[in-house]
């Protein structure tokens, strides 16, 4: 099966309400019309157990022709119809489950139902494993004889082929099984960050200027980082951080092992790199990234100046690391009942067209989402897209701010991509990839900014929409870029056979950091214990060439958004071939047949370009009585 980093459910846009156990409602006090309606899925929990025993059932079924797949058209069509339609009924289940258990995790019974879904999804998975090994054994011509003889092959046409692309960096079956029997080791590394990370690490404690002793967690550096008294910034700054300078050479190494890991499996692949390894899963080259790295450090000069004015506005004669987190601008109470909300997200989203905004309002409005927060409930927000012949679903946590609307907004971009993919693909395509998963959501937030600086009246609250957005490209653009040029300096090190460890990790991130804040050029000073931050960060022990993507996806939903603004609906006619695509082609194929060249600089100068415009209206803001 090649249904590669399936999102069941897209978690993205974590945020935490401060509402305290009086004020939080039972769910039973909660009007219908604002919780989402699982029924559109199964009228009853009956019902959700008789469709998984139907599911168990029809297992065996798939395996019918097990070792023959390569004998006809007809053996390779059912076994690929059976396995499909099988995991789409399955998928319907785990999503009624799944849901059923995050609006209230007190009720036992529907965590029951979550791990009973979940047991059956490892015996479905076990069941179809022979697929793809027997796929690879068939001679591509015999592949193309298959799809004259049976034409209903060619629904599965691009799955196939996409098995077959990996045919030179797929092993036999006795190789699979000791390569695979290695993640029972490899996985090892990640476990000990987190256990040393979340249980072990001796937190450091400061006292802050009121005097309060603060003991240095992860929460608490996060809620601290941004103290409105600056030497209590670089105490907390400072403190962390040699913390995880203490341990450098411990948490180093279990790292290296890690990056080793990745290039055993990555070399014993056939690959020329970690990194090629990595970006093949989704058919993209290694150019795309060393490409993204380029054009961030052409780009330096906007974050430079970004940081100019944030100096500027802070009131310093000298930017330091530590200022970073600071608002550039006193917050405004932006207070947004749901009702308003929902008018000026359909009004923020007009120029995606009729069509478009219409879905969102029947999401808004037919009980596609659970609002409010209830005891019990899941906190943060979600859009899960996966039940392909009902709907999308969504879980929110409104508390009437700011950070709700966005995040609502954010979550009903992946849900109209979800649903148009849904709508427009055959099953086996009607999902996307992590690479293109976050562009419709950031699209839909720029879209909403956009309409928000023409609504909100004050020159605050302009100010405050404006940086929010450069803050947004400092953190999801260069600073995960900053992240994934780190990442790709230690994969080469551990390719070129030369040595790595917690000291020389530290001097690579260090210079990295350096040079993308100006460190050397006075721009904003880069204290030396920042050279620890790497050590902080989990995506480097827990993914394998993740973080980038957080870039690409904000810069092609920033390009996008630009051109539907600028050029109407031509731009929105194109961007339809991205929400209604799922995986039908290759993520940059996507990209392209939407408007834009991802191989090209169009998406970085159309972002930066928006940056600049952004500082460029702060500036004449700042300038106004």
């Amino acid at each position: 099966m090649t249904k590669k980093n399936v999102l069941l459910f897209l978690v993205l846009s974590f945020f935490f309400t401060t509402l305290t156990t009086s004020q939080v409602k039972d769910r039973i006090d909660i009007e219908d019309k604002y919780k989402w309606d699982l029924t559109d899925l199964y009228a009853s929990k009956d019902d959700w157990k008789k469709a998984k025993e139907e599911i168990e059932a029809r297992l065996p079924k798939v395996v019918k022709y097990r070792g023959k797949l390569g004998e006809s058209a007809e053996n390779l069509y059912y076994t690929m119809k059976e396995s499909y339609d099988l995991l789409k009924d399955f998928y319907r289940l785990t999503i009624y489950s799944a849901r059923l258990k995050d609006q209230d995790l007190n009720i036992s019974e529907n965590e029951s139902l979550q791990q009973e879904a979940s047991a059956l999804g490892t015996k479905f998975g076990e069941t179809v494993s022979f697929i793809n090994p027997e796929i690879l054994k068939i001679d591509p011509e015999k592949i193309e004889q298959f799809y004259k003889d049976k034409p209903e092959l060619e629904d599965f046409r691009f799955a196939i082929d996409d098995i077959q692309r990996l045919r030179d960096h797929t092993l036999n079956e006795r190789e699979e099984q000791i390569l695979a029997s290695f993640g029972q080791v490899t996985g090892t590394m990640s476990n000990v960050y987190s256990t040393f990370n979340n249980a072990e690490l001796p937190f450091a404690e400061i006292t802050l200027s009121n005097g309060e002793t603060v003991e240095l967690t992860s929460s608490n550096f996060v809620r601290h980082r941004t103290a409105e008294n600056r030497d209590d910034r670089a105490k907390v700054f400072k403190a962390f951080f040699e913390n995880y300078g203490m341990f450098k050479n411990t948490i180093g190494l279990n790292l290296a092992g890690k990056c080793r890991a990745d290039w055993v499996y990555a070399k014993n692949r056939n690959y020329e790199s970690t990194l090629a390894g990595s970006l093949d899963n989704f058919n993209i080259p290694t150019s795309v990234y060393e490409n993204l790295i380029t054009e961030i450090h052409n780009s330096l000069p906007t974050l430079h100046r970004f940081l100019e004015l944030k100096k500027k506005m802070l009131g310093y004669d000298e930017l330091h690391y530590y200022d970073l987190y600071t608002s550039m601008v006193e917050a405004v109470d932006m207070k947004f009942e749901l009702e308003e909300a929902k008018e000026l997200i359909l009004t923020s989203l007009k120029p995606m067209g009729e069509e478009y905004v219409t879905t969102v309002d029947k999401a808004l409005n037919d009980r596609w989402i659970d609002y409010y927060p209830n005891k019990g409930k899941r906190s943060g927000a979600y859009s899960s897209g996966a039940a392909y012949d009902v709907h999308p679903y969504i879980l929110m946590n409104w508390n009437d701010d700011y950070n709700s609307l966005s995040t609502l907004t954010h979550e009903l971009g992946h849900t109209m991509h979800s649903y148009f993919s849904n709508k427009n693909q055959p099953f086996q395509y009607s999902t996307y990839s992590t690479y293109v998963a976050e562009i419709a959501s950031t699209c839909n937030e720029n879209l909403l900014n956009n309409k928000l600086l023409e609504t909100v009246k004050s020159k605050d609250e302009k100010i405050f929409l404006l940086a929010s957005f450069l803050e947004m490209v400092r953190t999801t653009i260069f600073r995960q870029v900053s992240f994934a040029e780190f990442e790709w300096e230690l994969h080469k090190r551990v390719e070129a056979g030369q040595p790595l460890n917690g000291e020389i990790m530290s001097n690579i991130y260090y210079n990295i950091v350096k040079k993308y804040y100006g460190h050397d050029d006075g721009v904003c000073v880069v204290d030396p214990y920042i050279q620890y931050e790497w050590a902080y960060i989990p995506h480097f022990i827990g993914y394998n060439y993740y973080v980038y993507q957080y870039a690409t996806s904000l810069i092609y939903a920033t390009a996008f958004a630009e051109k539907i603004i600028n050029e109407g609906q031509p731009a929105v006619d194109k961007y339809y071939n991205i929400l209604k695509g799922g995986s039908s082609d290759y993520p940059l194929n996507l990209i392209a047949s939407a408007g834009l060249d991802p191989l090209s600089s169009e998406a970085f100068e159309l972002t930066m370009e928006k940056a600049n415009n952004v500082m460029d209206m702060i500036e004449k803001l700042l300038e106004q009585e």
